[in-house]
């Protein structure tokens, strides 16, 4: 059976690629959704297989349980991935991101699949605690921490409609991040570039350069002026980081 690089109810390509010879496999944050990522496949495409995750609970997945297990989502995704035409392959995590994307990462490794770099983007160390405690917040809780990490277009947080169809995976995903933990000696084989503004209030650099223990592999570590969404702002540099990543593969 010939396998075909398709889009998915996991996978999202925006801009198919069918004849590239690597590929980029991108893993949104907490509350995100696999378009946050349709600029960085518009940039890459189509000399670069760009497939966003999609989790449940959200989009066109919204009436689907959220998986609120890290290393269960890991399981499914990875599941995924092995069903993909076998190319050298940059996996890019965002926050929560970074985490599902080296528990995929790690799975996939002892497949022989794993791929050849792990960009991990706003994230501690995954042997950090990360119990933040926002998944117990009320409404109103949850809201105040989106406006702090100023991630969220405030369109969003002023439509009562569309929060209430978005609230239930944000939550999901926070109680997921917030759940989950593993020891330093967990870690990979491939390298690990780490991204990281020097504002973010919930990740200092010294929690971000943790993930040096976290590889065999090279670790390099890219300082960005901003926030928890400096990439949002430094696109254009985040997609140059990128590109070298995949000039690697």
């Amino acid at each position: 059976m010939t396998i075909t690089e398709n889009t998915t109810t996991w996978l999202r390509r925006y801009h198919p690629a069918p004849r590239s010879t690597r590929r980029l496999v991108c893993f949104p944050h907490a509350g995100g959704s696999a378009s946050f990522f349709h600029p960085v496949s518009a940039r890459f495409a189509p000399a670069v297989d760009v497939v966003a995750v999609q989790y449940p609970g959200r989009q066109d997945r919204r009436h689907e349980p959220c998986v609120e297990d890290i290393r269960l989502l890991a399981d499914l995704i990875a599941e995924e991935l092995r069903a993909q035409p076998a190319k050298p392959t940059a996996f890019f995590g965002h926050s929560m991101g970074a985490a599902v994307a080296f528990e995929t990462a790690w799975r996939l490794e002892r497949a022989d699949h794993g791929p050849a770099v792990l960009l991990a983007s706003g994230s501690r160390a995954p042997s950090l605690p990360r119990d933040d405690g926002v998944h117990d917040l009320d409404d109103d809780g949850v809201l105040a921490e989106l406006r702090r990490l100023e991630g969220t277009h405030e369109a969003l947080l002023a439509d009562e409609d569309l929060l209430r169809m978005a609230l239930p995976a944000i939550r999901g995903d926070y109680r997921a991040i917030e759940s989950y933990s593993t020891t330093a000696d967990r870690g990979l084989s491939c390298p690990i570039t780490v991204l990281v503004g020097d504002r973010d209030p919930n990740v200092s650099l010294a929690e971000a350069a943790r993930w040096r223990e976290h590889t065999t592999g090279e670790f390099r570590q890219h300082v960005f002026p901003g926030g928890h969404f400096y990439l949002v702002e430094h696109a254009a540099e985040v997609g140059d980081r990128i590109g070298d990543a995949l000039a690697e593969c």
